[in-house]
């Protein structure tokens, strides 16, 4: 607790010190109503940027599951855009509206809430995991494994079944958030950070940002030119530089290899070296260790005759010890947050009457000012209220149309129960900066399985995960975006205006994302490229919820305790130790996504990471302002050469060599 509060103040600090050196100009200076701070030319870049994103974001989505996050990279973007056009309108002799943080803020979130649905609307988790493939994939003689609990991906339900489950989400919490954020002063520190970094565009001049756009916009270029001359090397599987055996063949057999993707570089270089530490230490345990080690017990704990694939073979060991390690993980930050939540809140309500004045007294006219302007402009109760019944009372009718194995009462009692699961979820997030939606998804998922039924019991748990999960999550960012605009100025109704169209464009957006790559790719094959291994896992845990431990290979159970003991216990350890030695436990959740996906990914991860530690070591200034830009270019200019690639698979053009590399 007291990190976070030290993190807090830290981090007011240096945003409101940005405000004080912000420009004169009184168009930036003055909080302009909200419906100025929504522009035609904001919508625009929010659709530009949200575009690309989705399309970022569900391809590296669908090759590991672990998307970095990419709100500093759209706030960056959206700077970066607005920008280049005010000047090339003021260029051709027009004169341009300025560009305010407000409507920064405004993009930014507008964006992050159109890409975000690509990130966690299911495309590949629990909504892919109901096709036809994933089926087979978890085994056709399993018996909770229904025949009739297969529905193969349809833009028409997939756009539905998120508009529907999305925007319930987006009335949740709007009553509570003046006590959420102005008298809890809940940190957010992702809310906080995105707005300290808003804010500097705005302040530190345009020597930074030019700096900062030229970087992005030359590894941009290097990206993209390099994907573009990748892509003539990969005539088959398995060709190419993505395939390059950089430490050997016999380590590129077991994944250990640098794909020379610079997406993943990139997204080394934004997350944390812990997140990297996990994941390589992941991929030497499985692929490196115990794969190996199981494999050689072929004929004494699984039959030879198996194919790879098979849930009964060695890949039901992967599937259901990565399961494990997840449910280990959410589990215990479950149980803690929940603790801390509660803990918390009982010393507030014990403390707040005797703190109220004097923290009143304490507090600076900047932060009066932000509380005021937050404060002012009120959300009325009777939009949130109504907001949430009409789009309950649609998704209670029309869910069990779409889904006719998930009962119309399971979605009344979830819409029921969502809005203090909401409030818990959002609460500990302010605290942590931990967002649980999945953990909460994952619940429901177990609860709707057991309940449900064989026949029923796996598309209802899937689908109520699903449910569950999105409202939370949803209202969880939107909470966040909320001390974003308390700490930027920016008024709440075009926050939340900009978040429902945000989320309204990403509906359609996320899905024409997601068959891009399902139509011209071979998506949720094991051995190629686009594995989508949360499709499997995600399955398999509503198999288990149906069938029980019955589903699971010979001794996987008892491994699978071990690796749930083994998730517990790390965690434990980073909380109970000494600072410098818990900073150097591994994450259970991270690891856990090697153990199907491979190592190739972490390989390529990790040196993002030694970038970012060398480039702070020569010159830490220039690295802090500098890094989230080239690691942003990286990312935008491979992951938009998918889509001349994706056009090129669907034109049935191939690329027209295939580099190998074969034993002497």
């Amino acid at each position: 607790m007291e990190d976070h509060s030290e993190e807090k103040k830290e981090i007011e600090r240096e945003g409101l010190e940005l405000e004080k050196h912000e420009d004169s100009s009184e168009e930036s200076r003055r909080a302009q109503p909200w419906t100025k701070q929504i522009t035609i030319r904001g919508i625009v870049a929010s659709i530009l940027i949200g575009a690309v994103y989705s399309v970022i974001a569900m391809k590296i989505n669908l090759t590991t599951g672990l998307v970095p996050n990419l709100n500093v990279s759209a706030a960056l973007l959206a700077f970066v855009c607005v920008r280049t056009w005010t000047k090339l309108v003021q260029k051709a002799g027009f004169i341009a509206k300025p560009f305010t943080r407000q409507e920064n803020t405004m993009i930014q979130t507008c964006a992050v809430a159109c890409f975000s649905l690509a990130v966690g609307g299911g495309f590949a988790s629990y909504l892919l995991g109901l096709n036809r493939k994933t089926y087979l994939l978890s085994g056709v003689h399993t018996e909770g494994n229904s025949p009739s609990a297969i529905k193969d991906p349809g833009f028409g339900w997939m756009s539905g079944y998120l508009f529907l489950v999305c925007f319930v989400g987006l009335f949740a919490l709007i009553p509570l958030r003046k006590i959420m954020i102005v008298d809890l002063e809940l940190p957010y520190p992702s809310g906080l950070a995105t707005a300290v970094l808003i804010n500097g565009f705005h302040t530190q001049g345009d020597k930074i940002a030019k700096k900062q756009v030229r970087g992005f916009l030359k590894c941009f270029s290097v990206s993209f030119l390099w994907a573009f001359f990748k892509w003539f090397y990969m005539g088959r599987e398995a060709c190419g530089f993505s395939q390059f055996p950089t430490f050997g063949l016999q380590a590129w057999k077991h994944t250990f290899y640098f794909d020379f993707s610079t997406t993943y570089v990139g997204a080394g270089m934004i997350v944390s070296h812990l997140v990297n530490f996990s994941l390589i230490l992941g991929a030497v345990l499985s692929h490196g260790i115990m794969w190996p080690l199981i494999g050689r017990l072929k004929g004494e704990w699984f039959p030879v005759t198996l194919e790879e694939t098979s849930m009964r073979g060695i890949y039901g060991y992967k599937v259901f010890l990565s399961v494990a390690l997840i449910l280990g993980d959410g589990l215990y930050s479950f149980v803690k947050i929940m603790g801390a939540t509660i803990i918390n809140i009982r010393s507030r309500i014990k403390s707040r009457d005797i703190k109220k004045v004097e923290d009143d007294q304490s507090k600076d006219q900047d932060v009066l000012k932000q509380n005021e302007l937050f404060v002012r402009e009120k959300i009325p109760m009777w939009l949130a209220v109504t907001g949430y019944l009409v789009f309950s009372v649609i998704s209670v009718i029309v869910v069990p149309l779409i889904f006719p194995q998930l009962k119309w009462y399971y979605v009344v009692v979830a819409y029921t129960l969502a809005p203090s699961l909401a409030f818990c979820n959002a609460y500990g997030a302010g605290l942590t900066d931990i967002n649980m939606a999945y953990n909460y998804g994952k619940v429901a998922l177990f609860v709707l399985a057991a309940v449900s039924g064989k026949e029923d019991g796996v598309v209802a748990a899937l689908v109520g995960c699903g449910l569950i999960k999105s409202v939370v999550s949803v209202a969880c960012i939107l909470m966040q975006d909320f001390k974003t605009a308390q700490l930027t100025l920016t008024s709440p109704r075009a926050m939340f205006m900009s978040q429902a169209i945000g989320t309204l464009i990403g509906c359609v957006m996320a899905p024409l994302s997601f068959f891009l790559f399902y139509k011209a790719f071979d998506v949720g094959n094991p051995n190629g490229e686009f594995k989508a291994p949360y499709a499997l896992i995600y399955r398999n845990m509503a198999i288990l919820g149906v069938e029980g431990f019955s589903a699971l290979p010979l001794h996987c159970l008892q491994l699978c305790y071990g690796f749930f003991a083994f998730a517990v216990i790390v965690n434990l350890a980073r909380d109970l130790s000494p600072p410098r030695i818990g900073q150097w436990m591994p994450l259970p959740m991270v690891m856990a996504v090697p153990f199907l996906v491979g190592g190739y990914f972490a390989v390529d991860m990790c040196i993002g990471s030694l970038i970012v530690f060398s480039w702070h070591k020569f010159n830490s200034k220039r690295a802090e302002s500098m890094i989230p830009a080239v690691a942003s270019g990286l990312i935008c200019g491979e992951g938009l050469w998918t889509l001349p690639a994706a056009v090129l698979a669907l034109a049935k053009i191939n690329p027209p060599i295939c580099m190998k590399f074969v034993p002497s």
